[in-house]
């Protein structure tokens, strides 16, 4: 598994011979300003939530690559409006697709469509096959729904989750995500892009090896092998 950071929320998924496309927020993104949208390749893309910056380049990507949507029923009917292919689910449902099981999983925050539309409930993704599985939180504060990962998924290699604080959980949250969700590996995102999220990276590192895990801040376009 190789996974891409592009930025706030953006992650490439490479699993088995399949490119998941997280969050796709890059164009509008002055840290991602290096990045060409035009050589992602997609053939999935998984948004966990309405707002502006989880689906800015979604239409783009998708349609320059055929890619189909996973989202919320709510999301992925907006979408087919426009034209794309959609598959839709919901919380605590999973779906076998030909790369691998994706289960729709909560995630405490809200959700509009840039034009206003209802973007349905936040949500968050575990993806496996049957060699590995992650999690994908999406903007989630610190719930105890979590502590439901271990027991309805397989472990998990890593997890990518927000530590930016004021809109999503901070990263002292996050490090007790980490236990919740019994990952030692997590790969952060939702930090940096703005003046509200903006954190100190050894703070954040130090809050999670205080309760014996690994936090991996990826340099936008770095990507890191499990």
């Amino acid at each position: 598994m190789k996974i891409t950071y592009y930025g706030h929320a953006c992650f490439g998924v490479q699993l088995g011979e399949s490119q998941l496309l997280f969050d796709p927020f890059i164009s509008p993104n002055g840290l991602a300003s290096h990045i060409d949208v035009s050589d992602i390749q997609a053939d999935v893309i998984l948004v966990s939530h309405g707002h502006g910056d989880h689906v800015a380049d979604v239409e783009s990507i998708a349609k320059r690559t055929g890619a189909f949507v996973v989202s919320n029923f709510e999301i992925v009917s907006w979408f087919e409006n426009k034209g794309l292919k959609g598959h839709p689910m919901n919380h605590g449902g999973k779906w076998n697709f030909d790369f691998g099981t994706v289960k729709y999983v909560n995630a405490v925050h809200s959700s509009v469509l840039p034009d206003g539309s209802n973007g349905g409930n936040p949500g968050g993704f575990v993806v496996w096959n049957a060699d590995q599985c992650f999690y994908f939180a999406g903007d989630t504060a610190l719930t105890q729904d979590m502590s439901f990962i271990p027991m309805t998924c397989p472990k998990l290699d890593v997890a990518i989750l927000p530590i930016g604080d004021n809109f999503t959980m901070g990263y002292e949250d996050a490090a007790i995500a980490a236990g919740l969700i019994e990952c030692d590996r997590i790969i952060a995102c939702h930090y940096d892009t703005f003046g509200y999220i903006q954190i100190d990276h050894e703070a954040a590192k130090k809050s999670f090896a205080d309760r014996g895990k690994e936090l991996i801040l990826l340099p936008v376009g770095e990507s890191l092998v499990i």
